[in-house]
């Protein structure tokens, strides 16, 4: 059992209410360009909002130092902010978002030989035009729905929004509503605090360990638009039938490819080949957004840390894979951890500030937590029923289970 000392965790202020708390402004951090007078004693205070930091600031106020110490846990994130903040301002636009639409565009354009080869009567160059549509797929619907959820493909709102709807609805067959409200405002603003953001949404206890862990995740190109409809009920009428569509739009299209550039004959057989190459990365797809955060400190919604403590308690790295960094990105992969602290950074600035982020970490004696996929795999078969079927259990914090 895991304890997190009284003064990590948040001020009663910011407890109440945590249910229906506005998410956290990721960009606000990064658009602070310095504080002083008046708006330096206010952060001041801010710093000093609970417990025994509170009572420690006001003996520095009475001996007449009024600046907060950077060892005050409440200034970390800022200092951080402000290192990886100047890196983002030191860097290109290619750096920025660059890279990262290249390797996109490349998945487009691995689409058109992927249909002429998937039209061969040959079996290698058909096997091939399956691996290379599985691959374009995954790239797109993966990488490219969680940057465009997170706006991080454009710094245009318009163009955002635009980017969201077309990967989310159009390739990834999901409403964007619904995927943004689900990943940023509840999984990324309460990362790890049960019935919020506990990842509890990827838990299906019914089903045995084998069944969950390698059967069950080749379903999801089938169950994700069904659960789509699904959420349509929260939508208003004109965005359930954009989602609606889209998501037609999307799946016909390649179904209509399939038959008039590659030359299935067969309907079975063209759905038989969309459900292949759109399941083809499903299980390391369902495997990584487990592995990352079930099993790691959980937090109760009126006793959560703060958040520097929060996501490095609560977030851990895979190590780099060549494969899965480019076809999901490195902030799902190996830099999920910087994702967290800062998520509207695109996968290559991700990678570019991992430096800072793990020494820093490292150098204030906080958790920079990695394992490697087969150990996380290991762990998740060998306790299934502790991790996925249990409730976890509460005390002032959930502990490591």
């Amino acid at each position: 059992m895991q304890n997190v000392p009284e003064e990590w965790r948040e001020a009663e202020e910011e407890k109440r209410g945590a249910r229906h708390a506005e998410p956290w402004d990721e960009k606000m951090l990064f658009q602070r360009k310095g504080v002083s007078g008046d708006s330096k004693n206010e952060k001041n205070e801010a710093e000093c909002g609970n417990g025994e930091i509170k009572g420690e600031c006001q003996q520095k106020g009475e001996t007449g130092n009024k600046e907060v110490e950077v060892t005050d846990k409440e200034s970390l994130m800022m200092e951080l902010t402000r290192m990886v903040q100047k890196t983002v301002k030191e860097s290109s636009w290619w750096e920025k978002r660059g890279i990262d639409c290249c390797i996109l565009a490349a998945a487009f354009l691995c689409l058109p030989p992927a249909f002429l080869l998937l039209g061969s009567s040959q079996i290698l160059w058909f096997s091939a035009g399956m691996l290379l549509m599985g691959v374009a797929h995954a790239v797109i619907t993966i990488k490219g729905t969680h940057l465009a959820s997170h706006g991080a493909l454009s710094e245009s709102q318009a163009w955002g929004e635009f980017w969201a709807v077309f990967f989310i609805e159009i390739c990834g067959s999901f409403t964007a509503r619904a995927g943004v409200q689900a990943h940023i405002k509840m999984h990324h603003a309460h990362t790890n605090v049960i019935g919020l953001g506990d990842s509890s949404t990827w838990k299906i206890p019914f089903l045995s360990r084998t069944v969950y862990l390698f059967i069950a995740p080749l379903a999801v190109p089938i169950i994700t638009p069904l659960v789509a409809l699904g959420q349509l009920k929260e939508h208003s009428l004109a965005q359930a039938f954009r989602t609606v569509l889209m998501v037609t739009l999307g799946l016909y299209s390649q179904y209509w490819l399939l038959i008039n550039v590659s030359g299935f004959q067969s309907p079975y057989s063209t759905l038989l080949c969309m459900l292949v190459c759109r399941a083809m990365f499903s299980l390391p797809y369902i495997h990584v957004n487990i592995f990352q955060h079930i099993g790691l400190p959980m937090f109760s919604p009126t006793r959560r840390p703060k958040r520097i403590y929060q996501m490095t308690h609560g977030v851990l790295n895979l190590p780099r894979n060549p494969l899965l960094d480019w076809t999901f990105g490195h902030s799902l992969i190996n830099c999920h951890v910087e994702h967290h602290l800062f998520p509207f950074l695109s996968d290559n600035m991700c990678l570019k500030v991992k430096p800072i982020v793990s020494k820093y970490l490292k150098e204030k004696k906080l958790p920079y937590q990695e394992d490697s996929y087969l150990s996380r795999l290991h762990l998740f078969f060998h306790k299934y029923q502790e991790l996925m079927v249990f409730a976890p259990p509460i005390t002032e914090l959930v502990g490591v289970q």
